[in-house]
């Protein structure tokens, strides 16, 4: 007699301590001073209106593409964007779901989905063919894209990419919380500022990277209206490990790039995609982790351009 009334007080418990650390979405107007500065445009692509900027010269007749991943945004690029745009045209977007482009009208965050955004998105920048790169959600939906449209892709830069099954030695806390049925409902109107700080200290292979401005922008950027909502329903359309094949394809030259402190997708994962991918070249930085473009751009960035311009 006493667990169902024990479970019903611990539920009004819990919708009490939602209701007390409530913390409302944002609309995007009110985010765009801040986080969508020039060179940022909108473009309305595929049904959203989506955040972008395409930077550098436009004699680059095969621009840089770069795809971010889970719960960022294109500004983790931005230090890549000052290393190659003096060069190349480099072109950045929020993914549906995630940034200032928000939700998906449809709530379909599978990646066929993302596959169908890009290819749009390139046929409305006018852009035939394009050196693409990605970071983990962006990495695997640069091989997608690359695998299933390779007239659209020259070179490919895989940075931690996912793909495979979450081998994690350890998860951020937010996407920890997202993934867990049933609490879709309190993940979307509770967000502590703590939790973001501590998952993005939980990707960097040295915390003492991780700055306030950034624990900011992270933060910010989430509480857009829709993107709580999203990531539940993102993490429950994924098919991690189901399209792999799909790599013994890929005809693009491809470098990638892994923090050797990576804990969500360790280093390990990244002879799978060597196996698949046998002309690839891997370059591991040791003490970076689950997002070395955004902890050491300079580094990473150089590489990517050095291997992007090679012969």
């Amino acid at each position: 007699m006493m667990r169902p009334r024990f479970a019903a007080v611990a539920a009004v418990l819990l919708a009490v301590l939602a209701w007390a650390a409530y913390v409302p979405d944002r609309p995007v107007e009110a985010l765009r001073g801040r986080w969508a500065a020039p060179p940022s445009q909108f473009r309305e692509i595929d049904g959203l209106q989506v955040h972008l900027r395409d930077e550098g010269p436009r004699t680059d007749s095969i621009p840089v593409v770069l795809v971010h991943g889970t719960s960022a945004s294109l500004h983790t690029w931005e230090g890549w964007s000052v290393v190659m745009r003096p060069t190349r045209r480099v072109i950045t977007m929020d993914l549906p779901g995630f940034g200032l482009t928000g939700p998906d009208p449809a709530s379909d965050y599978r990646i066929e989905r993302y596959v169908r955004f890009m290819v749009a998105l390139l046929d409305s920048l006018q852009v035939s063919r394009a050196d693409l790169a990605g970071n983990s959600l962006g990495g695997e939906i640069a091989w997608h894209v690359a695998a299933r449209h390779p007239a659209r892709v020259r070179r490919l830069v895989l940075v931690d990419p996912a793909g495979f099954p979450i081998a994690a030695t350890s998860m951020p806390i937010g996407f920890r919380l997202a993934r867990i049925p049933g609490l879709s409902w309190m993940t979307s109107r509770v967000l502590p500022r703590s939790v973001v700080a501590a998952s993005v200290r939980n990707v960097y292979g040295d915390p003492g990277r991780v700055t306030d401005g950034l624990i900011d922008r992270y933060y910010e950027l989430t509480l857009r209206a829709g993107n709580r909502a999203a990531l539940p329903a993102r993490f429950a359309q994924m098919r991690a490990g189901a399209d792999t094949a799909l790599l013994l394809g890929l005809s693009a030259p491809t470098l990638i790039q892994w923090g050797g402190r990576d804990r969500l997708i360790p280093p390990a994962t990244a002879a799978r995609f060597q196996r698949l991918l046998p002309g690839a070249r891997l370059l591991v930085y040791p003490a970076l982790g689950h997002v070395p473009h955004e902890e050491d751009p300079a580094r990473t960035a150089a590489d990517a351009l050095a291997f992007l311009s090679a012969r």
